[in-house]
């Protein structure tokens, strides 16, 4: 969609979300609606290809703070060129910056800066970017660890396959809007001295009228298109991650360049580790003997063999030893370190040699106690 097309378009309205919203509820309504309307869940239903394309193209300039800073300033200047009686407000002796009277002054110099320079007597279409695409992904534990290259399957708004973006049927093309002459703007007056440049009310601010609609877009230009997309993501991405793949987005129009795709990633939790930064976590049990008299243990690596960790005499229950380089991969290419925390396991049951033996410990062990002077300062 070309700019000048913003100012007559309520992105807000079209995503159900007020203007004040933050980018994080625009992301909500945007996914909600988009699973409602998807071409894919409603086979055969052109209103809900339609909505799916209005919501599209909002979520386009929503979701980029760029994007949706120009459409508020441009709706708001819009807004108040329509709304005020004689354009800036008639007041006598209005002088323009180069020296000029009000009746010498053209709004749509203006307005042909702000709505992307379509101002009279320019017909040559402008170079689009792409539109910024979102999807999600849900990888392995593993996966997340090491990367991985995935395949995407992706459905978006582009130009039409048929007509090529035309609009118009193979065979024929369009023809400049004899209103606008091709601009997709038009002038008229305003009220008092000043005359007001707006988007064509024929053309609807393309600069150009479809006779013979192709039949695949119904004369948009812009058709749903599936592809599959082949996604490598990075070693130690991390649950939730928002990854940026450019150029991967729509494609542009007259010459633009792609739009970017931006991966959610979600990373499906393992039933031995955990991540913690670059590093990989592990609680391992422990019996209360090796804890009390020192052993070693052997502890699972999530990609190689198993490390042995040896824990002296005395070790407390929730200690954490360090298997250096067998965590995660990190951005500089090294790897992190493997955090094992020991559990100490009191048997829920004791056999009866385990019983007189513990028997004994206590009586070795005497009046002595951990919580000896503990409560002195208590009174």
């Amino acid at each position: 969609m070309a700019a000048t097309d913003w100012a007559t378009k309520d992105f807000y309205k079209v995503l159900g979300v007020k203007k004040d919203a933050s980018q994080d509820q625009i992301k909500k309504a945007y996914r909600k609606l988009a699973r409602e309307n998807h071409p894919d869940s409603n086979p055969g239903n052109q209103a809900a290809e339609e909505r799916f394309k209005e919501i599209s193209e909002a979520y386009a300039v929503l979701s980029s703070p760029e994007k949706r800073k120009e459409y508020d300033e441009q709706r708001s200047m819009f807004g108040q060129f329509r709304g005020a009686p004689g354009g800036f407000g008639g007041g006598g002796g209005f002088r323009t910056p180069g020296g000029g009277s009000q009746a010498d002054f053209d709004v749509s110099d203006l307005l042909g800066g702000l709505f992307g320079g379509r101002g009279r007597g320019r017909q040559r279409p402008q170079a689009r970017k792409g539109d910024d695409l979102e999807t999600e992904a849900t990888i392995t534990f593993e996966q997340a660890v090491e990367g991985a290259t995935l395949p995407l399957r992706m459905t978006s708004d582009e130009p039409c396959t048929t007509c090529h973006g035309t609009g118009a049927r193979p065979g024929t093309t369009p023809k400049v809007c004899p209103k606008c002459e091709g601009s997709g703007m038009i002038t008229g007056a305003a009220g008092g001295l000043f005359a007001m440049t707006e988007p064509c009310d024929l053309c609807r601010g393309r600069g150009l009228i479809v006779e013979n609609p192709c039949e695949t877009c119904h004369g948009t230009g812009r058709a749903p298109s599936s592809r599959t997309l082949t996604v490598k993501v990075p070693a130690g991405v991390k649950d939730g991650q928002r990854i940026r793949l450019k150029g991967k987005g729509g494609k542009g129009e007259n010459g633009g360049p792609n739009g970017d795709l931006f991966l959610l990633v979600h990373v499906e939790p393992h039933r031995l580790f955990g991540r913690k930064g670059d590093h990989l976590t592990i609680t391992v049990p422990v019996t209360f003997d090796e804890a009390a008299l020192g052993a070693q243990i052997q502890v699972p690596t999530l990609d190689g063999p198993p490390v042995r960790i040896k824990m002296p005499a005395g070790t407390p229950n929730g200690r954490t030893f360090r298997a250096s380089g067998k965590g995660a991969a990190t951005k500089a290419g090294g790897r992190g370190d493997l955090l094992v925390t020991v559990e100490v396991q009191v048997p829920a049951e004791l056999s009866e040699a385990e019983r007189a033996a513990v028997e004994s410990f206590r009586e070795a062990r005497g009046t002595s106690s951990p919580r000896d002077g503990m409560f002195e300062a208590v009174s």
